[in-house]
């Protein structure tokens, strides 16, 4: 390897690409276009890194079966990177099995943590847990020791294991601070933003209030009754019912729960449950169906009793019972919080990342689009999403990760 290759390899793991350009942007041998696109990659423009690090796959061939690997494994990063989280894993594990083969322990460890923040990211926390669990940071350089803390911080902040996740972004940090790249120091301060600032908002009472991570934590280990609206389930201390297809039930349950320990007028509970249609008899025929219905998913958690002028709830075990709302209430809110990562995101991977069809969420994109919370750019597959995060909240809680 010549004098250039390696200069722009160090300023690379420094994280000063343009120093990295300057040295190589005017070659096109393998090693030197693998460079650039990784370069290209830190500044951002990933669709021209792909292309770079394709052409340095093929310059390589079959006899160079370790750097066509790196090539291999430096793509993954960027689809991850660009949020194509629906790219397949299998070429990332077959470069990783090449890598561990070639003694590259510190590559083959980076393709890992790339498969666990993509398990983290479409919400499979057990998997991204176990291998995990499989990783030994001893030994490898500091930077990847920022990815490994980063990695366990983010499972346990959607686990809702905060001291856990506080204690892994202060290794981040330490570890951070000897890799002395400005870009992963960023990213753990970014990380670390997360439980300082509000994640939802907690209505009992007939009060309003913001809660932090922590708070949302307490919340859960009180035993009080919650009707999630974060993850459209209602939630006791044994058991959670998920009623995310059950869009007309949970109404009732939030209604319900925001009076708690009042009751609702049925006329209330068909402009809610039924969006402002009125009150005449077919209606409220049918609120009665779906408040049987209602009672039926909550057998054993709350008890949805009638009163004279309509209905309340009452918790079985429970003391009390409290609606936990996202900090921003809208329609789409769950699209909302992927997008506010920063990153940009293509229609088919948030499908992927919340479990819902393509068209679904083209639909629910031009929605958010024609009312100027989101923006697009490019066109046909290359099609992407973006959106600013919105200022003072945290967007943990709106994830597609189900909570233990």
């Amino acid at each position: 390897m010549d004098s250039l290759i390696t200069a722009a390899a160090r300023a690379l793991a420094a994280g000063d690409p343009l120093g990295a350009l300057q040295r190589i942007a005017l070659r096109d041998d393998p090693p030197a276009l693998a460079l650039r696109g990784i370069a290209m990659a830190q500044l951002g423009d990933f669709v021209r890194a792909k292309v770079l690090l394709r052409r340095a796959a093929r310059g390589f061939g079959p006899r160079e079966p370790l750097a066509r690997a790196r090539c291999v494994l430096a793509e993954a990063e960027v689809a991850l990177a660009a949020r194509e989280i629906n790219s397949p894993a299998k070429p990332l594990e077959a470069a990783r099995r090449v890598l561990e083969e070639h003694g590259d322990r510190a590559n083959a460890a980076r393709a890992r943590y790339l498969a666990i923040r993509r398990l983290v990211l479409i919400g499979r926390l057990d998997e991204a847990e176990a291998v995990l669990a499989a990783l030994d940071p001893r030994g490898l350089p500091a930077a990847l020791r920022v990815v490994h803390e980063l990695a366990i911080a983010g499972v346990a902040t959607r686990r809702l294991r905060i001291r856990v996740a506080r204690a892994a972004l202060g290794e981040a940090q330490q570890a951070a601070r000897q890799a002395a790249i400005p870009a992963l120091t960023a990213e753990v301060e970014s990380a670390a933003r997360v439980l300082t600032t509000p994640a939802a908002r907690v209505i009992a009472d007939g009060q309003d209030r913001l809660l932090l991570l922590e708070g949302v934590e307490a919340l859960h280990a009180s035993g009080a009754l919650i009707v999630d609206a974060c993850r459209l389930v209602v939630r006791g201390a044994s058991r959670a019912v998920s009623l995310a297809r059950r869009p007309v039930l949970f109404a009732l349950a939030r209604a319900l729960g925001e009076a708690w320990p009042g009751d609702v007028s049925r006329d209330a509970l068909v402009a809610r449950a039924f969006r402002g249609k009125r009150a005449d008899e077919s209606y409220r025929a049918r609120l009665r169906v779906e408040v049987g219905r209602l009672r039926r998913e909550l057998r054993g958690l709350a008890r949805v009793n009638a009163t004279q002028r309509g209905f309340a709830l009452a918790p079985r075990a429970a003391r009390e019972v409290v609606v936990l709302a996202p900090p921003v209430e809208d329609e789409n809110a769950a699209v909302l919080g992927c997008l506010a990562d920063g990153e940009s995101w293509s229609s088919s991977a948030l499908a992927l990342a919340l479990g819902t069809g393509q068209r679904t969420m083209q639909r629910a994109l031009e929605t958010l689009a024609a009312a100027g919370k989101v923006q697009a750019f490019g066109r046909g597959r290359a099609r992407r999403w973006v959106t600013p995060p919105p200022a003072g909240f945290t967007t943990t809680l709106l994830l597609p990760a189900p909570l233990s």
